[in-house]
């Protein structure tokens, strides 16, 4: 049966105020980020969160990437929220055991211990979304990469998704398209992926990810195939770590996309970006120049760290990053 439509009319000054509340509600279903929102209510959280991120990766260099790496992760699954923390529970299905992080993601204990110093100071306000968004900032920086300017106010998830983070992480034998694609799905242009791809001018990966590229002798360097044979054996070794950049492992430059142009792209999914593709120019450009590579990358983090965030009354801040409240 068909329900009539009401005839109701309202008043001009009333469909303004309506405009207006619909204007309002909107605004705050998209609130924005914001360099400065600690100000007032944290104003030592930035130097605190960056003292005892440099303490960390003073005492083990490699943390550097792999700060990076975990503000990636996050990102890509439910948003920038910090779910990639949270530990397993009989109601949590925990992102660190998905394909993608299980024995390779990395700094939890670090990102902990920074909420720990802060909430000494300022209990129950800075979320560890922001936390590790300012993280990933400060190990560049350490390093000799770009510093930047974090947008903060995210709000931490009080839930996890394994599936997501099998689903949606990038694999490391993606093709260029589906690697575009994925990104794409994200808000990111192709740019940002190859910008972002950079990251790996430092860290390690595991033999696992790159055994069948060393032993494939296709599009790659004969004498780097070799080296890393060393220590990746056919048979075994799954575990063992090759850094992306032999020359400067530790550093944040530019090589790595040097090292794409020689065919030394440790991971299927890095050499990818220079394989006749879309992408070749942008990775002759990078290594070229440092200074495009730095602010494109700068930018990209920027851009990355606004995906899908929890702010307002959405989500919470956890006490402690491993769990919800």
């Amino acid at each position: 049966m068909a329900i009539p439509l009401l005839n109701v009319s309202i008043s001009p000054a009333k469909a303004a105020v309506f405009a207006f509340m619909v204007l309002l509600f909107y605004t705050a279903c998209q609130a924005q980020l914001t360099s400065t929102f600690y100000d007032n209510a944290c104003p030592n959280a930035l130097k605190t969160i960056r003292t005892s991120i440099r303490n960390s990766i003073a005492a083990e260099r490699r943390m550097a990437a792999s700060l990076i790496r975990l503000h990636f992760h996050d990102c890509f699954v439910q948003g920038c929220d910090a779910s990639i923390l949270l530990e397993e529970t009989p109601t949590i299905e925990s992102e660190q055991t998905a394909l993608p992080n299980k024995d390779s993601a990395r700094g939890f204990r670090v990102i902990e211990k920074a909420k720990s110093e802060v909430e000494k100071i300022c209990p129950g306000v800075v979320s560890c979304a922001d936390i590790v968004a300012v993280a990933a900032r400060d190990a560049s920086a350490y390093v000799g990469g770009p510093s930047y300017t974090v947008m903060l106010g995210r709000r931490d998830s009080t839930t996890a998704s394994r599936t997501l983070a099998n689903n949606e992480l990038p694999s490391f034998k993606d093709g260029l398209d589906r690697l575009i694609s994925s990104f794409q799905r994200k808000g990111l242009s192709a740019r940002d992926l190859v910008a972002l791809s950079g990251a790996h001018t430092l860290g390690h990966a595991q033999c696992f990810t790159f055994r069948d590229r060393i032993y494939s002798n296709v599009s790659i360097d004969a004498g780097f195939a070799s080296t890393r044979k060393r220590t990746c054996p056919a048979i075994g070794g799954d575990a063992n770590l090759a850094p992306f950049d032999l020359v400067t492992p530790n550093s944040f430059d530019n090589n790595y996309f040097k090292n794409l142009i020689q065919k030394k792209g440790l991971l299927e999914s890095d050499q990818i970006l220079f394989s006749g593709g879309s992408t070749d120019s942008i990775v002759r450009e990078y290594s070229r120049s440092p200074a495009a590579f730095n602010s494109d990358f700068a930018a990209a983090m920027i851009k990355m760290g606004n995906i899908d965030i929890l702010t307002g009354t959405a989500g919470e801040i956890r006490k402690i990053c491993s769990a919800v409240n």
